[in-house]
């Protein structure tokens, strides 16, 4: 290699930043066009939840699903005992019977009266006794053919099933109990579809309106969600004066659930400010800080942030400046620098 190339090499060497070897992404902290506005604390829902009770009276004869279970419409999920209801079928249709003879009997009657009427062998008095037994007849006849349907019905009642396909979200009785109408049996949701719920106070209910954007965060999961829609719903309470506001999530969000804390994030406007991205910070007990590179050396530094923005970014109100490079990978960067460390010095 000539002296000119080696020369050439050693400077690319010395030009190149220190952190470029290091196991973990950096970047380089500078002021940004980001979003500012409104963020408040919201709900996670389902679209569809429902709590199947039961119609009838009887005792629980199976079970067939359980919590956490996936459930397809239409599949049965709870079955009651049938025997009391039985009986009572039977008795109904026993009654449709008696009532279908003794309409048979009247009709039967009334056509001989009727014949015997226009050969003048019978009074008027007697052709309308006649009538008046077969009208009663034909309106028991109806009235036992109906008992015999809704006891069928309520028959039918002994069989629950799935209102739609979704996931078990609580189970509330169990075999050998005996229920009454009105009785939980079992609560479950659409894991597909969900939306998350929030209060927004009357003075930025204009703002929340006109927001071009929406995004949901859910700390837990330590995610972003970008809002398909919104719907803010046309009353307010009474006690605290907000207006509840539906946020509309994507569809098969995956590890969603309703009950869950979640930010909603409105983007109203824009504003040049210093920002890092949220996956960068730190939070241990009471303190929010960065990994921070300088010279190749990793230090946890102390930050004070403002309010997260609907695009993943905080504002940094002190603790870094323009210029200072962190760490994205906070994990990464704090194994590697206690690992740093523990190296014994040379």
């Amino acid at each position: 290699m000539s002296k000119l190339a080696c020369l050439l090499a050693c400077a690319v060497l010395i030009a190149q930043p220190v952190w470029a070897a290091l196991p973990f992404t950096t970047a380089t902290v500078n002021y940004q066009m980001t979003d500012t506005g409104y963020s408040t604390e919201a709900t996670v829902e389902a679209v569809k939840q429902s709590t199947v009770a039961a119609q009838v009276s009887g005792r629980v004869a199976a079970v067939n699903f359980d919590a956490g279970d996936y459930v397809k419409a239409g599949s049965v999920i709870v079955r009651l005992s049938a025997q009391e209801l039985s009986s009572a079928a039977t008795g109904s249709q026993a009654q449709v019977a008696q009532a279908t003879a003794t309409l048979e009997n009247a009709r039967a009657n009334y056509e001989r009266q009727q014949q015997l009427f226009q050969q003048k062998f019978i009074s008027q008095a007697a052709l309308d006794r006649a009538t008046a037994e077969y009208r009663s007849a034909e309106a028991a006849a109806r009235a036992a053919r109906a008992g015999a349907g809704q006891t069928a019905a309520v028959s039918g009642y002994t069989v629950i099933t799935a209102p739609f396909s979704g996931i078990v979200a609580a189970r509330h009785v169990e075999v050998g109990e005996t229920v009454t109408p009105g009785k939980p049996l079992m609560t479950g949701f659409d894991p597909k579809d969900m939306r998350v719920i929030a209060n927004i106070p009357q003075y930025k209910l204009a703002e929340v309106k006109a927001a071009p954007r929406v995004a949901v965060e859910i700390p837990s999961l330590n995610k972003w969600i970008a809002a398909t829609g919104i719907t803010v719903l046309p009353s307010a309470d009474v006690a605290t004066h907000t207006v509840k506001v539906r946020i509309d999530l994507p569809t098969d969000v995956e590890g969603v659930i309703p009950g869950m804390f979640a930010r909603a994030h409105f983007s109203m406007a824009s504003a040049r400010k210093l920002t890092i991205p949220l996956s960068a910070v730190v939070r241990r007990s009471e303190i929010t800080a960065v990994y921070v590179v300088n010279q190749g050396k990793v230090s946890l530094r102390q930050v004070r942030l403002g309010t997260p923005n609907a695009r993943g970014q905080v504002e940094v109100l002190a603790g870094l400046n323009p210029g200072d490079v962190i760490a994205l990978e906070p994990v990464k960067a704090g194994i590697y620098a206690k690992s740093a460390a523990n190296q014994p010095a040379k």
